[in-house]
Formats: C-alpha cells, sequence, structure tokens
C-alpha cells in the first residue's frame, strides 16, 4: 500500500499526532504566543519614533479620537471610572494648569509622591502632554531616603497625596531649601478639572527619541538609598504592546491592580499593557486581603496583578462569604488569568487552585534592565518556571541573553586566565543571567538618572568576545533542556556553610511547603568563631510554636535539604509585614544584620537546632558562642 492509498480516516488522525508530537518537543505554539507579542511591539516602537510620536500621550490622543474606543472605560479607580475620551481631556487639562501655574518647561522633571488613585494616572498623562517628565516617589518614604530621591531627579516641583503629607515634614521641607511643594488636596483638583482642556503644541513634545526617559522609577534602596532608573519610551511601548499581544488581553479585558504604581510592575507591565490594548485599569489604592477580592469582583477584573509574595497573603487569608447566602466566594469572580511576577512555587498550585484561575504568567525583569522573560502556566509543566521558551524563540534569546558561571566568593564571574573571556554554564546549571546591551550601550542603555558610576556597575564588558557589553541581573536562575528558566537565589543572598552554597530561596521553598508555615524568608547569618554563614529561617506561623511544631519543622527541613541546608536558626517574627518592600517582596538586609543576637531582635523569638528538634535560642546561648564554647 503506497502512502497515497492509505485511508483518509487512518491518515489524518497518525498526521495529526505527528504534529501534535513535534508541537509538543518544539512548544512552536508558545513561541508563537511570545513573537505574536515581540514582533507588533518592535515593529510599533520603530513607527512611533519615526513619526516623533514616541510619547505616550499620543496613544492615549489616539484612542480619545477614536470611535471604536473613544468612550471605552480606561480608568477606575472607586466609584470613578473615565472613558478615554475624559482622561484625554482631563490629561489637557492638567497638562494647560501645570504649565500656567508653575512655568514648567519641556524636559522639567516633577516628583509625584502620592498613593494609587486615577488622578496619579491623569496627572501622568498631563505631564506628558507638555513635555514634562514624572518622578514616582514610594510614598513610604521620609527622611533622607526621600529627600534623595527627590534630588537625584533634580525636580523643579513636588506634587503630594495628601494621605502621605505627613512623611514631608519641616525637617524635609527645609533640606529641599527653594523647592515647591504641594499638596494635591480635592480643592486643588476642583481647580485642575475646571481648567480649559488646551492641548499643547507637538513642538513641546516633539525629539524625544525612544531611548529617552519617560519616567524615573526607583530601585526599592534595599541596600543603600534609592537609585533613579530611566524608563525610558521604547521600554513602555515595548513592554506594553509585548504583553498584550502576548496574554491576548482584548479591549473588553479589566485589568486590576493594587499594586503600587510608583513601581514599574503597575506601571509598566500593567499601564503601559492597558494603554497599547485598549482595555480598562482598574486600580486599587493599596494592597490588602480584606479589600482584595471585594475590588476585583467589583470591578468585574479579568485579569489580576500580583508582585512578590501577593498570592500568598491572599492563599492565608480566610475564604470571604457572602453574608446573606453563606456561599464561599472564593471562585466567585471574572478573572481568567493572574501575571506578575515572583510567585514562589510552593504557592502556585494552591493559589490556582483555591480561586479557580485557569492562567498564571510569570514574568522576570528588573526596572533598569534590557529584556524579560515570559511563562504562561496552565498545568504543572512549568510550575515555578520565570520564563520558558521553545526552539525558535531558544534562537533569539541565545543572542540576547546567557547565563554565566560566576565566583560566589567575590560574586564576580569566573574568567578564563588565557583569553579573559567569561564562561556559560552549561544547560540546567546555575549562573547570573546576563543580557547582552547594544553596541552602542553607552546612548542606548540608560540605566541610572545623572548616576554614572551606579550604570557602569551593572555592566560588564568584554564578558563572551572583545567588545561586547552585558547587563548584570544580579540573579542566580537555570534554564533546561526543555526551556524553561528558573530562579535560584539572588547574588548576595546565597550564603555559605560548611564549605557548600546555600541558595536562600530554595530552602525558603521547602520551608514553606510546612502546613505550620505561612511564609519563610531565609538568610546567612555570621556567628562567632565561626566560618562563612549558618541558616537562618524567618518564619510566619499559622499557630503557636509549641514543641511538637517546633519538632515537626525540623524534621521537615532534614527530610527535604541537605544537612549543610538546614537552617541552624529559626527567628519566629511577630509582623512579617515590617520584612518586606512596598511590592511585597522579602527584605532580608535587616534581618541579616540582626543576626541571632537575642538583644536585636526585638519581640521576635529565636530558635536553633539541637538534635532532632528546634528549642528556644536566648542570651547565655548566645554567650557560649562568644565564648566559643559551642561549635555548630
Amino acid at each position: 500500500m503506497s502512502l497515497f492509498t492509505v485511508p483518509l480516516t487512518l491518515a489524518l488522525p497518525a498526521a495529526a499526532a505527528g504534529l501534535a508530537y513535534l508541537n509538543a518537543k518544539s512548544a512552536f505554539w508558545y513561541d508563537w504566543t511570545l513573537f505574536r507579542g515581540v514582533v507588533p511591539a518592535f515593529a510599533t516602537n520603530k513607527w512611533r519614533e519615526y513619526i516623533d510620536k514616541a510619547n505616550a500621550f499620543y496613544k492615549l490622543e489616539t484612542r480619545a479620537k477614536s470611535g471604536a474606543s473613544a468612550d471605552r472605560i480606561f480608568l477606575m479607580y472607586e466609584d470613578n471610572t473615565w472613558t478615554y475620551a475624559q482622561s484625554y481631556d482631563t490629561a489637557l487639562r492638567y497638562g494647560n494648569w501645570l504649565k500656567r501655574r508653575y512655568n514648567l518647561k519641556k524636559g522639567d522633571v516633577v516628583a509625584i509622591d502620592m498613593m494609587n488613585s486615577d488622578h496619579f494616572v491623569l496627572l501622568c498623562f498631563g505631564l506628558w502632554s507638555i513635555g514634562v517628565k514624572p518622578a514616582f516617589i514610594n510614598y513610604n518614604l521620609t527622611g533622607k531616603a526621600l529627600t534623595h530621591c527627590i534630588e537625584a531627579a533634580k525636580a523643579v516641583l513636588m506634587l503630594v497625596d495628601p494621605q502621605v503629607q505627613h512623611n514631608v515634614d519641616d525637617s524635609t521641607r527645609a533640606t529641599l531649601g527653594d523647592l515647591q511643594i504641594d499638596i494635591l488636596t480635592a480643592d486643588l483638583i476642583a481647580e485642575i478639572l475646571s481648567t480649559d482642556p488646551v492641548r499643547a503644541p507637538d513642538s513641546d513634545r516633539s525629539g524625544d527619541l525612544g531611548r529617552d526617559m519617560a519616567v524615573l522609577i526607583y530601585t526599592s534602596g534595599t541596600t543603600g538609598l534609592p537609585k533613579a532608573a530611566i524608563v525610558s519610551w521604547s521600554k513602555l511601548t515595548l513592554a506594553g504592546t509585548f504583553v498584550g499581544g502576548w496574554l491576548g488581553t482584548k479591549p473588553s479585558d479589566i485589568f486590576y491592580t493594587c499594586m503600587p504604581i510608583y513601581h514599574s510592575s503597575a506601571t509598566v507591565m500593567g499601564l503601559s499593557h492597558v494603554l497599547e490594548s485598549g482595555s480598562t485599569f482598574a486600580i486599587g489604592r493599596k494592597f490588602s486581603t480584606k479589600t482584595f477580592w471585594k475590588e476585583a469582583r467589583a470591578f468585574k477584573a479579568t485579569q489580576i496583578q500580583y508582585v512578590g509574595e501577593t498570592c500568598r497573603y491572599l492563599l492565608a487569608a480566610p475564604p470571604q462569604i457572602d453574608p446573606a447566602t453563606g456561599e464561599n466566594l472564593d471562585k466567585k469572580h471574572n478573572i481568567r488569568l493572574a501575571f506578575g511576577n515572583g510567585l514562589r512555587p510552593d504557592v502556585w498550585e494552591r493559589f490556582r487552585e483555591r480561586f479557580g484561575i485557569e492562567n498564571i504568567s510569570e514574568f522576570y525583569g528588573a526596572t533598569e534592565g534590557f529584556l524579560a522573560t515570559w511563562n504562561t502556566s496552565k498545568n504543572d509543566h512549568t510550575i515555578g518556571a520565570i520564563g520558558r521558551n521553545g526552539w525558535l524563540y531558544a534562537i533569539l534569546m541565545k543572542q540576547r541573553m546567557a547565563i554565566i558561571d560566576v565566583d560566589h566568593d567575590t560574586d564576580k564571574p569566573i574568567r578564563d586566565p588565557k583569553t579573559g573571556l567569561g564562561r556559560q554554564v552549561p544547560r540546567g546549571q546555575v549562573g547570573e543571567l546576563m543580557f547582552m546591551l547594544p553596541d552602542d550601550m553607552d546612548k542606548d542603555f540608560q540605566g541610572y538618572y545623572n548616576n554614572k558610576e551606579a550604570t557602569n556597575s551593572k555592566i560588564v564588558r568584554d564578558l563572551l568576545r572583545k567588545g561586547d557589553g552585558y547587563f548584570r541581573s544580579g540573579d542566580l536562575v537555570s534554564w533546561d533542556n526543555e526551556g524553561r528558566m528558573y530562579f535560584h537565589d539572588r547574588i548576595g543572598d546565597t550564603f555559605r556553610w560548611k564549605s557548600e552554597n546555600v541558595a536562600t530561596t530554595e530552602v525558603s521553598q521547602t520551608i514553606g511547603m510546612h502546613p505550620s508555615v505561612q511564609e519563610a524568608n531565609v538568610y546567612g547569618v555570621e556567628l562567632p568563631n565561626h566560618d562563612g554563614r549558618a541558616g537562618c529561617a524567618a518564619l510566619a506561623l499559622q499557630v503557636e510554636p509549641d514543641e511538637k511544631v517546633m519538632q515537626s519543622i525540623a524534621e521537615h527541613a532534614k527530610k527535604a535539604l541537605p544537612k549543610y541546608a538546614v537552617p541552624i536558626f529559626l527567628r519566629v517574627v511577630k509582623d512579617m509585614s515590617t520584612q518586606t518592600t512596598g511590592t511585597n517582596k522579602q527584605q532580608k538586609h535587616q534581618l541579616r544584620a540582626q543576626g541571632v543576637d537575642p538583644a536585636k531582635i526585638g519581640n521576635d523569638d529565636i530558635y536553633w537546632l539541637k538534635g532532632d528538634t528546634y528549642v528556644k535560642f536566648g542570651p547565655r546561648d548566645w554567650d557560649s558562642l562568644n565564648g566559643g564554647r559551642v561549635k555548630l
């Protein structure tokens, strides 16, 4: 029987099976979703630069003047809604008011110290409409950190939310000298809304290239004062257009976030993504487990955003019950996907199952970084991956990124003594993720505003060939043979104990799997008379730490971890929120600095591993360590 005489009833299933096998091996369908975002993103960015409309204001203007989108809701906040046309009109009023009241000029920087709101976004577009650039200030900052951020931006004006004006005290005002600081009160907003919606001429916005600054967004400052990262027009356009294409966002979608707009996740991956997709941006004032689902349901959100430990906190909260019917509301929503970064593998599937969310889409990137990785997951094949790809997209990734072997004692790339070049690790092994920079990196890599030293510290040169340059992510990752990329640890967080490297993230995930542990934050602490750092886990427990619980945690850790990775100490934390950033990411620097000295840990309790359990660790035990009478 020849190929041409095979019955159709046999040939079609055989062909379908063959294509399915090829697709499974190559992940071609997934690469298609990536290219569906990549191609229009780069084309749109190039076109806007060519026609001198890199400024995001023009995209809002286009939406507002299109019959298909003018009356579609762009912003939702509490009981307020703003269509694209209304948002554009109000942005013009803001721009006109700002220009007349403060005599702002093209290229000026204005600091915005505000909590999430609709007027935060409208103010931002108002500034862009007159060619002025906003600097987004973390509204939790006070004192030196706050004044540093304002001074670093060289801001000519500071606008402050009445809810956080107490952070701008007399000392801050004195340090900032003649800088005009105004509180954006309800009366002032009423004045703005009564201002004529005058459109500034194109000349106020012209000349900006894609690489030019759109907004300043600050690093968290966990290892020093915050640094002002330049977010360019291209980053807004590329990320916004890509994410919409990759996620398949439709104009009917409603994207809900209560992550702070001062952070790049909410601005770049949220606001810009919504604008490019022509969908709706629903804003929560701040994150709270009590209001998250209520707001998501009230807004009829179809997409939600998470960062860091957000999903863990939502999972730890009790179910919300309908007071009238007694119904569990966990799955009473319209959400089809959760999108964000930092979702831990130990939370991933439990979160999806409890809340009935079909699609979890995780990304990895840095505010000041150059590229990102992406993972859309609907099954357990890619749980915990920060990125994934098939054969085709892997070709592009290999040209743009590398995973480099680093020396954990110096935190620098290991270089060949003969060539001086670094080396990539094989698939499946752990190294630092680095992204190739353009040949003209001094122009195209924006880095940090007015901080050349900090910018250069993120670049490693002559890495894989003479003359090249790579952006250092500072993160240790692995990339397996099936195209899945996994985060392992932050460089500087990994520590050595008993001559072995301990990855804090992996230990945190393992300890976090214990049923009594709500959250675990692992770090290394220096001990008197000992080399290296001993493992310590700061724990938020769901139960009281009695003997049975502490023994159970010890048994769990010993069973699941290598001996050298089992934490020697546990710190039972009364309030874990003090050790997280405004975006729900864990911080370790303060915990590391306090160590396990009972005099430095406040009201928390320290336990240490004795035999098969953890027991209380007190001042006498600390004195024994200091006196060299204990060897761990």
